[in-house]
Formats: C-alpha cells, sequence, structure tokens
C-alpha cells in the first residue's frame, strides 16, 4: 500500500534549502504533498533543488533569502503566501559551524573574535527569530501552522569546542520554548530539532578528515553519521498533523551520542 501524503495542501518554507538538511527536507515535504519556497543564499544550488522537485512532480519555488536581512524576510514570505495561497510551516534550517575552513575547532573563548561571535549568532540565532517572527502573521492568516527550528546536540549538552555555536544553539532551543508558549493559542506549533553529527557539507571538512572524524563517531552508539535523511524524517513528523499536540519540545535525532 502506497504511503498517505502527510502534508497534502500544506505551503511550507524552508530556509538553508539549497543543500544538507535544508534541501532533503524541501525534496521529502514536496513528496508528501506539500508546495514548497526554497529560500537561501545559494542562487546555483537553490534552483536545483526546485527543479527536482518539479521533475517528480511537486510544486516548488527559489526565494533568494539572506536570513539576517529583515527586509529579505518580510518579501521571502509575503513571495510564497502570493505564490501558494499560504504559508502552514517554517522550517528554519539555515545555519553555520563557526568552525575553521579546515574543520579546525574555533579558538578558545579566550581567544575568540567578536565579529566572529555576532556573525555566528546572527545567522544561526537572529535568522531563526526572524523566520519565527514573519511566519507568524501568514499563519494567523492561515488558522495555525507549524515552526520547526534546527538546533543541534550542542544546544542541550556543551563541549570545549566552539563556544559561540554552542550558545546560538543554545538560544535556538529556549527561545523556540518561549515562541511556542506565546503562539499556542494561535494554533502555532513551535518546536526545535536537534540533529547529533550528520554528513552536510557544513560538516565535510571535518567528517572527511580521519583525525578529526574518528572521535565524533565514537561518541556515537550507532556507529555512523546521520543523514540529512534522518533529519528530515523527523522535520516530516513535525511538520505533520500527527505532531498536532507536540509544541515546546526537542527532538533529539543523534544516533544516541547524548544517551551516553
Amino acid at each position: 500500500m502506497a504511503e498517505a501524503r502527510r502534508l497534502q495542501g500544506k505551503v511550507a518554507m524552508i530556509t538553508g534549502g539549497a543543500s544538507g538538511i535544508g534541501a532533503a527536507s524541501a525534496r521529502l515535504f514536496a513528496e508528501h504533498g506539500a508546495c514548497v519556497a526554497v529560500a537561501d543564499i545559494n542562487d546555483n544550488l537553490g534552483p536545483l533543488v526546485v527543479r527536482d522537485i518539479e521533475k517528480a512532480g511537486g510544486a516548488a519555488c527559489y526565494i533568494h533569502l539572506d536570513t539576517v536581512d529583515e527586509d529579505q524576510w518580510r518579501e521571502a514570505v509575503r513571495t510564497a503566501v502570493e505564490r501558494f495561497g499560504r504559508l502552514d510551516i517554517m522550517l528554519n534550517a539555515a545555519g553555520v559551524s563557526g568552525r575553521m575552513p579546515d574543520g579546525s575547532a574555533a579558538p578558545r573563548i579566550g581567544e575568540a573574535d567578536l565579529a566572529n561571535w555576532n556573525r555566528i549568532m546572527d545567522v544561526n540565532s537572529t535568522g531563526v527569530f526572524l523566520g519565527t517572527k514573519h511566519a507568524i502573521e501568514a499563519m494567523q492568516a492561515a488558522g495555525g501552522g507549524s515552526i520547526i527550528n534546527i538546533s543541534s546536540i550542542y544546544g542541550i549538552v556543551g563541549s570545549v569546542h566552539n563556544a559561540a555555536y554552542h550558545a546560538s544553539k543554545g538560544a535556538v532551543r529556549t527561545f523556540s520554548k518561549s515562541a511556542a508558549a506565546q503562539y499556542a493559542k494561535d494554533g502555532i506549533r513551535v518546536n526545535s530539532v536537534h540533529p547529533g553529527y550528520v554528513d552536510t557539507p557544513m560538516t565535510e571538512a571535518v567528517h572527511s578528515n580521519p583525525e578529526l572524524a574518528r572521535p565524533r563517531l565514537d561518541e556515537t552508539p550507532m556507529g555512523r553519521f546521520g543523514k540529512p535523511a534522518d533529519i528530515a524524517n523527523g522535520c516530516l513528523f513535525l511538520a505533520s498533523d500527527e505532531s498536532s499536540w507536540m509544541t515546546g519540545a526537542e527532538l533529539v535525532i543523534d544516533g544516541g551520542m547524548t544517551a551516553v
């Protein structure tokens, strides 16, 4: 028996939709019947995701969006609603790691650069705030919706590395709870997703280096890195009506890393 289309009739907007978790989620949401606005700053890869969705019979559009620019957010949400008639799902998946280009860890706090701290906080935290803020009015008009904010296992636990990234993802976790409480009566659900170590373009420099990858695998009881599809499947659940009584929660998808 064919699987039911779990997002039939819904409209989703996905930031960071050109690659990684965002792209996997865009394709999966479309497969399950959603019209998808793929938003990103990568004007080369973003339209390719749209092309894949349309070739498979789905409906999608590409929107250039720098998630730290509020004017671009206003225009992006307006464009999505004009194109597809409503907004039911916002997946804030855009983010940066803050690691060095070779995959090595960011400097310790005592040597950290303020400009780098601000860049990480702007993309990972402020971008999520703006995405949530500008989804709310459209979702109120639609009678409710689901906002899904990608955090990290490092929004729950800390490590000796990359304090700015940890702080930014912790902010996503607690911000999502506050938004969930504020807008529950409007039928708007807000949840955070906490991936473990996932193979994406953002982690490629680390995971392709055996010296850096091995410790991460050793920390993961299931013995493999996650795939974007692993996280996209969790996002599909939160986007669907199957999670209709779930808000302000954390969905951890980490191969068991935070269980030990």
